[in-house]
């Protein structure tokens, strides 16, 4: 995926952003006063390595004997000048602390992959920060595999974080967890290929217009939230007899030609030029798309809510440092200045009036700063044990083909 940069703001004395523009690898951005982004979500895997606990793997923090931080992010998921990252060279300047940042969390199962022996074994794997999507997250605080956070070194988290977000059921009291971005999944048409609007998930499954020119995503937890919604259950507390209900509806619009194929960010050139008329989509995409044809909307069912997370993985060996670096993250003024560069949702309380000063257009952007509101139309995705996890991943494969 890819997305513009609107806003560069300066960071302070010696520190600014570049005013060009930029294309980089996207999961989020505006499109017609809405924007949002999303991650890859994903996919049919099992757990191979072990389940930890503090007794069984002990953590050794070196952080005041060596001033550095090893963080791993997904790409263009931060401000960037050229080859720098400003607000991170601002964090360095303030705590002496040196930054390595890498951005190869490009997936979260692959992620997950690469790190699944190490941690599995108690190993370190050479990282201080990962980020990852909050169902990816939950499994990583069920396998045991992330260090406890202490609270007293992140007093801005604890005074800042919205209130939707303080207590999601795999992590209650963000022991384990504080979030970077959140995001949110919708719908997408080509207003010069249909003759009136789409205005709901269902519309994409039974509209004979539409038939053999739609597209769903093919990260499970996504496109199945909906699914369920549309079988009349609640994707956050749901049974097995509706997610089988559900799946029957999936591979119904399979077979019968309704759904053409399931996709990455990958419907975008499909979508322009027609071949597909309407789809489950990244509004991000769609504003990087920059074509005035091409509609992203709110679905009647509503949307499809996530967060990507900071944590602290077992045998990281600079804490002290990550917890200082997510402090400083939900600082108002440094989390504002990140939205208006990202267009991420911001999961920091005060950085709307922040905002104010950066650029005041953002100060109302739904997408970055949403409404209660707003937020009432919003829903996420049940937490998964790992076979059930493993089972469901299984049942949607088998669905999509």
């Amino acid at each position: 995926m890819s997305r513009n940069a609107r806003y560069r703001p300066p960071l302070g004395p010696g520190l600014s952003l570049p005013s060009v523009g930029r294309r980089g690898f996207m999961r989020g951005a505006t499109a017609g006063g809405l924007g949002l982004f999303v991650p890859g979500m994903l996919s049919a895997c099992g757990t191979s390595g072990s389940q930890q606990s503090e007794g069984s793997c002990e953590s050794t923090d070196k952080s005041e004997d060596e001033k550095e931080l090893f963080f791993s992010n997904w790409p263009a998921y931060i401000d960037k000048d050229g080859k720098s990252f400003p607000t991170l060279e601002f964090f360095e300047k303030q705590t002496g602390v040196d930054v390595t940042y890498d951005t190869d969390v490009n997936d979260n199962n692959e992620f997950f992959a690469k790190v699944q022996n190490q941690l599995g074994a108690c190993e370190s794997i050479g990282r201080d920060i990962i980020v990852l999507t909050d169902w990816m997250a939950a499994r990583m605080v069920d396998l045991g595999w992330l260090q406890k956070l202490n609270h007293d070194n992140i007093p801005h988290v604890d005074n800042n974080l919205v209130a939707n977000l303080k207590s999601p059921d795999w992590d209650p009291n963000r022991d384990y967890s504080v979030p970077w971005q959140s995001g949110f999944t919708g719908i997408a048409y080509n207003k010069k290929a249909i003759d009136s609007p789409v205005g709901s998930f269902s519309e994409l499954l039974t509209r004979s217009d539409l038939k053999g020119k739609v597209s769903l995503l093919k990260e499970m937890r996504d496109t199945m939230g909906f699914m369920l919604k549309v079988s009349g259950a609640d994707p956050t507390d749901f049974d097995n007899t509706e997610w089988e209900q559900a799946i029957e509806e999936l591979e119904a619009s399979v077979q019968n030609g309704q759904v053409r194929r399931f996709t990455g960010n990958d419907y975008l050139e499909d979508l322009a030029n027609g071949d597909l008329v309407a789809c489950e989509a990244w509004s991000g995409d769609i504003m990087a798309l920059e074509n005035p044809d091409i509609e992203w909307v709110v679905p009647e069912e509503g949307l499809s809510l996530w967060s990507d997370n900071m944590l602290v993985p077992n045998k990281a060996e600079h804490k002290t440092h990550a917890e200082a670096l997510m402090n400083f993250y939900y600082r108002p003024d440094m989390a504002a200045q990140l939205a208006a560069w990202v267009w991420y949702v911001c999961p920091v309380e005060g950085a709307q009036k922040a905002m104010e000063k950066i650029d005041p257009s953002l100060v109302d952007q739904p997408l970055i700063f949403p409404t209660e509101d707003f937020l009432a139309n919003t829903f996420s995705f049940m937490s998964l044990d790992e076979e059930t996890a493993r089972q469901y991943d299984t049942d949607f494969s088998q669905a999509i083909g």
